[in-house]
């Protein structure tokens, strides 16, 4: 975890003024508080806050070639760089470092562009090529890792967080209305909106490259729900999930600084803490928060799988006021409207980490989407089925299993079921028949828009922008399929990676690893 940041000069070399970037950087430092680095030749400058968690003496940023002739500003990890190290040193390159930074820039030598197809690991990053004048920028394949740019003056800027843009006092600070409309409906903006105007998110799974006055960005990696013609047992598949995890989580383990875990008593990120277990002689650090509200506290699961792991736990008790009271901060970190509170108590929970002198924590997000963990995935087949016999008395009592308070009032369950496989009152295209009840539901909130904002969203269909950004493949997927889909676009990538996830981590200097993903 780091922040990163720059300017490029787009069609010819002018000042980019030094101060600026320390500005960049020093706005987001809380994403490194360990040190600042910085590269300045007036076409490029880069900018990098450090947590240091590999290579902690050697691996300052900006990182560059053997010549100098390629530099890097690199946030996040790559976990198989050890790998990638050994194959590049037997192809002769020299390495001045012992960082997974800087196999990135001599994999870029190797291949180019290509290097993202060897990358395993969750990062944004930017490449300057001073001999091919090329700028380079990517993402990590389901975006755990946040990039945003904006255009002044001929000139590109980019930065971890958006706040880092707004140092430079051209860049306008105007919120855009249509991302309001998204947010209040998909929980998220659609790529590349932003909160603001004429800021844009570079997509997960993109990467931008800017040659010769002419630049495109490009879509690496996409997931793929093609049937998958080897069919295999469950068995077979379980123990295939199996060895994929335990990979997953001994390399996301690989740090010179203390791993600890999330544990909060569910079964993702108690199976996470268990395969830690196996990889660990010393005593696990795990951390947790608990809430003074019974409805929403897990302690009993937590106590159960601490005693059970005899892990080193810490817990904070969230309560009511304590939302409150980070909330504001909260919302400063994440630079866009959020519509449950729930990224609150992960930021106490991170403060509670950094605390405790730990900087890395593994947990179990990803797992309800890649696994289909969650209702909504039910539901999608229920409501199918459902919506063949719609005036039918007897097929509704299905929800009751998914939904036992419905038993309570006959009234309200008929009620319940008609919205439920009746609810595309806002025209959405039958693909996103999974998500219409939680779409609906959210856009509610929109009832409180000004006059202003209203009538600026006039005829706008965000369903629409949030269709261009699907995959062409998308309408050839199964119900269950597309519900994953779009889960893991929308939800999981937009909201659960960012708002709740890497926005609250970074906050207290966390980096969060998600061996799920």
């Amino acid at each position: 975890m780091c922040g990163i940041a720059g300017i490029f000069n787009i069609h010819k070399e002018k000042e980019i003024p030094q101060d600026l970037l320390k500005g960049m950087a020093a706005v987001i430092r809380h994403r490194g508080p360990d040190g600042f680095g910085f590269y300045n030749d007036n076409k490029a400058g880069l900018a990098h806050a450090r947590l240091s968690i590999i290579d902690l003496e050697g691996g300052r940023q900006p990182i560059h070639n053997e010549d100098k002739t390629v530099w890097i500003v690199f946030n996040g990890e790559i976990f198989n760089y050890v790998e990638l190290r050994e194959s590049l040193l037997a192809k002769g390159h020299k390495f001045y470092t012992k960082s997974d930074t800087e196999t990135i820039v001599h994999l870029y030598e190797d291949y180019g562009v290509d290097c993202l197809e060897h990358l395993n690991g969750q990062f944004a990053f930017a490449i300057w090529d001073r001999n091919r004048e090329r700028f380079f920028c990517a993402r990590d394949r389901v975006g755990i890792r946040p990039l945003f740019y904006t255009m002044s003056e001929g000139s590109l800027f980019f930065a971890s967080e958006i706040k880092s843009l707004f140092m430079d006092n051209r860049v306008k600070r105007e919120i855009d209305p249509f991302a309001l409309d998204q947010i209040f409906t998909f929980w998220m903006t659609v790529p590349p909106r932003t909160a603001f105007k004429n800021i844009y998110e570079l997509p997960a799974g993109h990467f931008m490259k800017i040659e010769n006055g002419k630049w495109a960005i490009e879509k690496y990696w996409d997931m793929d729900f093609t049937p998958d013609r080897n069919v295999r047992t469950e068995e077979e598949y379980a123990e295939g999930l199996r060895e994929l995890l335990i990979d997953s989580t001994r390399l996301q383990l690989r740090a010179d600084v203390p791993v600890g875990a999330y544990l909060s008593g569910g079964i993702d990120s108690s199976v996470i803490t268990s395969l830690i277990r196996k990889y660990t002689d010393t005593p696990l650090r795990t951390f947790s928060v608990t809430f003074e509200d019974e409805v929403y506290d897990e302690s009993e699961h937590q106590r159960k799988m601490i005693d059970y792991l005899k892990t080193d736990h810490s817990s904070i008790k969230c309560t009511y006021s304590d939302i409150g009271r980070v909330f504001p901060e909260v919302i400063w970190h994440t630079e866009k409207p959020i519509v449950r509170t729930a990224p609150a108590p992960l930021y106490l929970l991170s403060k509670l980490v950094r605390e405790n002198n730990y900087k890395v924590v593994l947990t179990g997000e990803g797992s309800d989407e890649i696994l289909a963990g969650y209702d909504i995935f039910k539901e999608v087949k229920v409501r199918r089925f459902l919506e063949r016999c719609p005036d039918s008395k007897f097929r509704p009592l299905i929800l009751k299993r998914l939904y036992p308070y419905l038993a309570n009032s006959p009234v309200r369950s008929l009620q319940y079921a008609e919205a439920f496989f009746k609810g595309n009152a806002a025209g959405y295209p039958a693909e996103y028949y999974s998500h219409i009840p939680r779409w609906n539901t959210t856009s509610k909130t929109k009832a409180f828009f000004s006059a202003s904002v209203k009538n600026e969203l006039d005829q706008y269909r965000n369903a629409d922008e949030l269709s261009r950004f699907l995959s062409d493949s998308f309408g050839r997927y199964d119900d269950l399929s597309q519900a994953q889909y779009i889960e893991i676009k929308t939800l999981l990538s937009g909201y659960l990676l960012s708002s709740q996830g890497d926005r609250v981590a970074a906050a207290n200097s966390i980096e969060g690893r998600f061996p799920f993903l």
